[in-house]
């Protein structure tokens, strides 16, 4: 029995996920930072909201290939 496959979609999430990975590491070290630097706990909770968004926003885009060129129309002549 042959392993399957993976289908372009796992290759773009996996893809997506490696991209994003780097800036979502970066965001969460970066509130731990702050948090043990003697920051107010809640202030983890203002902060963590908009680190996971746009790691989201930003997986989502690499995800569907954002970065690709749309495939080119034929020109219609009215």
């Amino acid at each position: 029995m042959e392993p399957p496959v993976p289908t372009t979609d796992d290759r773009n999430r996996r893809r997506a996920a490696l991209y994003v990975a780097p800036f979502l590491a970066i965001g969460l070290a970066n509130l731990v930072l702050l948090l043990g630097w003697g920051l107010d706990p809640l202030w983890g909770f203002a902060i963590l909201p908009p680190i996971l968004a746009v790691s989201a926003i930003a997986w989502v885009a690499f995800a569907h290939g954002f970065d690709r060129q749309p495939q080119q129309l034929h020109d219609r002549r009215d």
